[in-house]
């Protein structure tokens, strides 16, 4: 039976400024004091065991967000990515990713699985995930780690 073969990577997340069209997006409450930390990785290839690409991910974008809300102070990281099953299926619900904040070489936090939305095979399929974390591990996070977990899966 087919399975792709857990992958990590690391996504280095840079200061930038609270302003365009993702913070509209988002619904973001833009202040003075709001604080944003962003990442990008183009693509990400998931292989099979044979050492063939089994999914592929696109344009992971991470996105933190420190701001205040009706006078409380919290931190937000939203993941969107597009993925695309290759000719295969998972045999039950997709395994989906892990991810975590890492600072300095330590992870911060693990932020909680998911699976992704890709009910198809041979198509593209957007996802959006948003976690809350602390504002401490916000302030230090400077990498996302992404894991595309091990899947057994059915070619088509």
């Amino acid at each position: 039976m087919p399975a792709l073969a857990e992958k990590t990577t690391q996504i280095e997340l840079k200061d930038a400024k609270p302003k365009g069209l993702s913070m509209t997006q988002l619904g973001v409450p833009v202040l003075e004091s709001t604080v944003v930390k962003k990442g990008k990785l183009q693509e990400f290839f998931q292989f099979l065991d044979d050492g063939t690409v089994g999914r592929r991910f696109q344009n992971i974008r991470v996105t933190g967000i420190k701001t205040s809300e009706g006078g409380v102070e919290a931190a937000k990281i939203f993941v969107q990515f597009e993925v695309f099953g290759d000719d295969n299926v998972p045999l039950a619900g997709n395994s989906g990713f892990g991810s975590a904040l890492l600072g300095g070489g330590d992870t911060l936090t693990e932020l909680p699985a998911n699976t992704v939305f890709m009910p198809y095979a041979s198509a593209w399929f957007e996802n959006q995930f948003v976690y809350d974390v602390p504002t401490e591990v916000f302030d230090r996070a400077d990498h996302f780690a992404f894991a595309a977990n091990a899947d057994q899966v059915r070619t088509l």
